[in-house]
C-alpha cells in the first residue's frame, strides 16, 4: 500500500508540472499571434473580462490635426502672416506702381515733322507729327505756320478744334490739314518753296525755334486758306 501510495503521488505530480507547462507555453503564444481567433479573455477579480488583443489593434491612423497631416500647412503666427489670425503668404507681390511718365509739350526737340501732298481733297497738304521722344508730349492748339515770302501767320481754322489736347506716347502720330486755298478766284495766288512750323505752348503762345520743312514742288497758297488744330487720326485732319 505504501509503494502504491508513492507512485500515485508521483504520477499527480509529474501530471500537475506538465499542466503548469501547458499553461507557460499558451500564454507566451498569445502574445506573438497575428491571425486565428483570439484567446478567451479571463476573469479578474471583479468579474470584468481583460484582453490586451482587442485593446491594442494592429496600426492606428494618425488623429486629426497632427503634424502627420498638417506637413504642408504653412506655418501662423507673427512670422507667417503679420499674427496668429492672419493665413500665411500666397507667394504673390503685388506690382509696384509704375513711375510717373514724364509730359511735356510738343517741340523741335521731341518730335519730328514732315509735310506731304495729298489728292483728296485737292489743294490740300498734311501734316504729320511724330513724338521722337522717351515720354509724353501734348500737341497744342494748332501750328503756327509760315510760308517764305508771306507776310503774316496762315490762319487759322477754329471750327477744327478737338474736344481735348492732343497727347501722343513715344512713337504716335498727330496730323494737321492744310488748305491751300480759299474759292476759286478769291484771293491771289503765291508760290513758296519752304515752310516754317512754329509749336504752341499750353499758353497759346509760340515756341521761338521752328521746324523748317522742303514743300512739294509748285505748292501754292492764298490768304483764305487754312490750317487746323492737331487732330489724333489723318482722316479728321483732312475733313476740313
Amino acid at each position: 500500500m505504501r509503494t502504491n501510495l508513492i507512485r500515485t503521488t508521483a504520477l499527480a505530480a509529474t501530471a500537475l508540472v506538465a499542466a503548469l507547462s501547458l499553461t507557460a507555453c499558451g500564454g507566451s503564444n498569445e502574445g506573438t499571434r497575428s491571425a486565428g481567433p483570439a484567446p478567451a479573455a479571463a476573469s479578474n477579480t471583479d468579474g470584468k473580462a481583460e484582453s490586451t488583443a482587442s485593446q491594442t489593434p494592429e496600426t492606428t491612423a494618425p488623429p486629426t490635426g497632427t503634424p502627420a497631416e498638417n506637413a504642408s500647412t504653412p506655418a501662423r503666427g507673427k512670422h507667417a502672416g503679420g499674427n496668429g489670425n492672419e493665413t500665411a503668404h500666397s507667394g504673390t507681390e503685388k506690382a509696384a506702381p509704375a513711375a510717373a511718365t514724364a509730359r511735356t509739350a510738343c517741340t523741335t526737340a521731341n518730335t519730328t515733322v514732315t509735310v506731304t501732298e495729298v489728292t483728296r481733297p485737292i489743294n490740300h497738304l498734311l501734316l504729320t507729327l511724330k513724338n521722337t521722344g522717351s515720354g509724353l508730349c501734348d500737341a497744342y492748339y494748332a501750328p503756327r505756320l509760315g510760308f517764305d515770302g508771306a507776310q503774316s501767320v496762315f490762319p487759322i481754322l477754329e471750327d477744327s478744334k478737338p474736344q481735348a489736347v492732343v497727347t501722343l506716347a513715344p512713337g504716335e502720330e498727330a496730323y494737321a490739314g492744310i488748305g491751300l486755298t480759299g474759292e476759286p478766284g478769291q484771293g491771289t495766288l503765291h508760290k513758296s518753296k519752304n515752310l516754317s512750323v512754329h509749336f504752341a505752348k499750353r499758353n497759346g503762345s509760340t515756341y521761338d525755334t521752328p521746324a523748317k520743312l522742303k514743300l512739294p514742288s509748285e505748292t501754292y497758297w492764298d490768304d483764305n486758306g487754312f490750317v487746323t488744330y492737331w487732330q489724333s487720326d489723318r482722316a479728321t485732319a483732312l475733313t476740313f
